[in-house]
C-alpha cells in the first residue's frame, strides 16, 4: 500500500486496497451532485424553485487539478439547476447532464464523446439513481455519508461527506496514484 496518501492521519485504503490501482487508470471522473458535490440539501424558496446548493471550495480546486493533469470530469445528476451549470462554469466543466432519468445511458455518451471505456472512469455517486452508471465503471466510489446500497457497491467510500470534500479527498487520491499529486503541490508552495 503506497505510504502517499494521508487523511486525517489515517489511511482509509487500507480497507479498499484495489482503489489505488483502480484510480492509477482513470482518465475522467463523473460526479453526480446532490449528496455528491453538496450535502444533499435542496432548499426550496416561496416560489417553488430551488433556491440554494452550497459547494465544497476544496472539491472545486481538486477538480481543477485533475483538469490540469488531463483527467476530465464530468456531471450527470437528474435534477436541472441553474447553480449547477454556474459552478460548471466556474470549474471549466463541459460534460454536464442535468435533468436525467437513466444516468447510465448519459455516462454512455459522454464516454463516447471522449473516446473511453466504463473502465477508464471514476463514478462518484451517493444513492440508487447512481447505481446503474457506477455498474460498469473501473472506480466506483461513494461518499460517507451515502446510502448502504451503494456503499455495498462501492470500491472505495470516503471518509468525508458529500459537500464537504469528499470529492477532494478523491481528487487527490487520483493525482496521487497517477504520480501527480506531489508536483502540484510543490508548485503551490513555491
Amino acid at each position: 500500500m503506497p505510504s502517499a496518501f494521508h487523511n486525517h492521519n489515517t489511511n482509509p485504503l487500507s480497507q479498499y486496497p484495489q482503489a489505488w490501482e483502480r484510480a492509477s487508470k482513470v482518465k475522467l471522473l463523473v460526479l453526480d451532485v446532490d449528496g455528491v458535490l453538496t450535502n444533499g440539501q435542496v432548499w426550496i424558496g416561496a416560489d417553488g424553485k430551488e433556491s440554494l446548493k452550497a459547494f465544497d471550495i476544496q472539491d472545486g480546486l481538486g477538480i481543477k487539478w485533475l483538469e490540469q493533469c488531463g483527467i476530465s470530469t464530468a456531471i450527470i445528476t437528474g435534477r436541472n439547476s441553474k447553480m449547477v451549470l454556474a459552478r460548471c462554469e466556474e470549474l471549466g466543466i463541459t460534460h454536464i447532464h442535468m435533468g436525467v432519468d437513466n444516468k447510465a445511458i448519459a455516462l454512455s455518451e459522454v464516454l463516447k464523446s471522449l473516446n473511453l471505456t466504463a473502465a477508464d472512469c471514476a463514478v462518484m455517486g451517493d444513492d440508487w439513481p447512481d447505481l446503474q452508471m457506477m455498474k460498469n465503471a473501473g472506480l466506483r466510489i461513494c461518499p460517507a455519508q451515502g446510502h448502504e446500497a451503494v456503499k455495498e457497491m462501492a470500491h472505495l467510500v470516503t471518509t468525508r461527506s458529500g459537500g464537504n470534500s469528499a470529492v477532494r479527498e478523491i481528487c487527490d487520491l487520483i493525482l496521487k496514484a497517477q504520480n501527480q499529486y506531489d508536483a502540484l503541490l510543490n508548485k503551490a508552495r513555491s
